[in-house]
């Protein structure tokens, strides 16, 4: 069978090559899957640049999602999962086979039941951005008649996060850059679309009412916005690390009682990686989730796929891995 793999940190053309190997056999408490498409994420190009560095044994086959079938199973998992359809996440969280692969292995319980009707694409777009969106909405409690703002609401953990916070029952206000970026955002579901370049960005924001919750890509370009609409005791949740390290306004968090709270998905607990799964899936099922534009590369296009994330590019980057 075919793999990506690379054994060495650096540029995804010098580093990443496709290989064959055995097939991997489930352990105890794991399942196999059939791999249709693997997604790719921002954190998968900086693992494999090492930044940050991380550990790396022997070699890694990259990629934390995907979505595809489960064709056997270990020991101690019910032999009746066999032909299910299902999307995983964290593939490759402390383990050597991510989902870069036409077989993958994971533990059974990252295996989630894909419902009927959805796509593998769509199931291979959820993982790293829906479990930190669910986390980024739901870790300070309900949010059900809230207010929430989304930061960068064309990305996949703003898609996701609009998605579910109106999944929840509360209102949504994203800031994107441009008109594509918008279009995506509305079609989303966002009740209200703000160009965050725009002068008047802090009073259209301020017009929608106060926020409850900001969810942030970018805290230190965003932090003073954000504390200009967010509501005395509200919570501002960052999930990323890009550019430079915000300047905190000490008395200006402490006038308005302000919670920031930092997500990382690596380090969320077993039961919150346990609701995220069950409310997306359910999400799913209802249909309240749907797939962003979606860019395919085949597996010896793994390379080129990795600079396209790199890049930013607007959707979904996929791996077809035959």
């Amino acid at each position: 069978m075919r793999v990506a793999l690379y054994d060495r940190h650096g540029p995804a053309r010098e580093v990443l090559r496709v290989v064959d190997t055995e097939r991997p056999e489930p352990k105890p408490g794991e399942v196999r899957i059939k791999i249709e498409h693997s997604g790719v994420n921002p954190t998968d190009w900086k693992t494999r640049s090492g930044a940050p560095p991380r550990p790396m044994h022997g070699f890694q086959i990259p990629h934390h999602d995907g979505a595809g079938v489960i064709d056997a199973v270990g020991e101690g998992v019910d032999p009746g999962r066999i032909g299910q359809r299902v999307w995983t996440y964290l593939a490759a969280s402390g383990r050597q086979w991510g989902t870069a692969a036409e077989l993958t292995v994971v533990p059974a319980d990252q295996a989630v039941p894909l419902p009927d009707g959805v796509s593998a694409e769509l199931g291979a777009s959820l993982g790293v951005p829906a479990m930190t969106a669910h986390r980024c909405l739901c870790a300070d409690g309900p949010i059900e008649g809230k207010t929430i703002l989304v930061a960068g609401g064309a990305g996949a953990v703003g898609h996701f996060a609009i998605q579910l916070a109106k999944f929840f029952g509360a209102r949504v206000v994203t800031t994107v850059s441009n008109e594509e970026k918008a279009e995506l955002a509305r079609s989303a579901g966002a009740d209200l679309v703000v160009n965050y370049r725009d002068p008047s960005a802090t009073e259209q924001i301020s017009s929608f009412g106060r926020v409850d919750r900001v969810i942030e890509v970018a805290l230190g370009a965003n932090l003073q916005l954000d504390l200009a609409v967010i509501r005395p005791g509200g919570v501002i949740v960052t999930y990323a690390a890009d550019g430079n390290d915000p300047v905190l306004p000490v008395r200006a968090g402490m006038s308005a009682n302000l919670v920031l709270r930092f997500v990382l998905l690596y380090g969320f607990p077993p039961e919150a990686l346990r609701e995220a799964s069950k409310d997306i899936t359910t999400a799913l099922a209802s249909g309240a989730l749907t797939e962003l534009p979606v860019h395919k590369f085949s597996l010896d296009d793994i390379a080129a796929a990795h600079d396209a994330v790199e890049r930013r590019a607007v959707g979904k980057v996929l791996v077809v891995p035959d």
